[in-house]
């Protein structure tokens, strides 16, 4: 068998494995959209059904009445923008600072704030919940906002490492013509890092969204439960009712916005990754 005949088997093998986990992905997509238009009955047929003999979208109207869903979504876009915009120019002010400033033991705290990744969340999860009960915090919107307010972690260490790349003759250049250090970073460093800074806002900005091991730990009252803990509520209240298509309706009214994000914003994430290769 030739190169060329070889390259080409190799290439439809390849082509064919990623078309089945494409499918394997997609498939619970599309099967929580259709049964959100489906009636009871038609959850449960076999063979799976998975186009509904009638589209009923009564679901969606039926998810606002039994639910929070509204305060759900307006707590988490609280809690998502918040954090995400004021947390990316935080840590890009570190992450600036750990790559092109000079100051003593540089290094090591930047190695002790990496070494604060390698700490499992349920070992800090406890003593955090106290210190923010003691303070008054619980059943608020506080603790899920506060900490990410400071910086991201992996943010930080993700833009240090995109600057490092950056010549210190420009910053230098700029120092001798009076910029502060602060210009620096809005004249210099921050065009240079902004499709970076947007696909780790638009990461992190996911993240916080789906995020549901905090609020179940802080939130209690339903004026104040993000979106996933309202979801979560559905599932245990309509679950055993097995009302599934209104389960699967509000499953789609909360991933939207994120999908949206991403359609949005996905060139962004592919540049930034793709930079990311190359300069690393």
């Amino acid at each position: 068998m030739s190169a060329t005949r070889k390259r080409k088997l190799s290439n439809t093998i390849i082509f064919i494995l990623l078309c089945i986990g494409a499918v394997l992905m997609i498939a619970p997509l599309i099967w929580m959209v259709s049964t959100s238009f489906k009636e009871r009955q038609e959850v449960f047929a076999l063979p799976p059904q998975w186009i509904p003999e009638t589209w009923n979208p009564i679901k969606y109207k039926e998810i606002w009445e039994k639910g929070p869903l509204l305060t759900g979504i307006k707590n988490s876009v609280i809690v998502a923008v918040s954090v995400t915009l004021i947390g990316a120019f935080t840590s890009s002010l570190a992450a600036y600072s750990f790559a092109k400033l000079r100051f003593p033991h540089k290094n090591k705290i930047f190695m002790l704030l990496l070494t604060s990744i390698m700490i499992p969340y349920p070992v800090v999860m406890i003593p955090q919940f106290k210190m923010f009960a003691e303070i008054g915090w619980v059943d608020t919107l506080l603790p899920l906002i506060v900490p990410g307010l400071f910086g991201n972690v992996l943010m930080i260490f993700f833009l240090r490492q995109y600057l490092i790349s950056v010549p210190n003759a420009i910053i230098e250049a700029a120092k001798i013509d009076g910029s502060s250090y602060f210009g620096l970073y809005t004249r210099i460093v921050m065009p240079l890092i902004k499709p970076a800074v947007a696909a780790q806002v638009i990461l992190w900005f996911m993240g916080v969204w789906n995020d549901y091991l905090a609020p179940i730990l802080y939130l209690n009252s339903p004026n104040v439960q993000t979106l996933q803990l309202v979801i979560a509520n559905f599932n245990a209240n309509y679950a055993i009712q097995t009302d599934y298509p209104l389960i699967m309706a509000a499953s789609v009214v909360a991933l939207l916005p994120v999908l949206i994000v991403f359609l949005i914003f996905q060139k962004q994430i592919i540049e930034s990754v793709a930079i990311s290769g190359v300069k690393g």
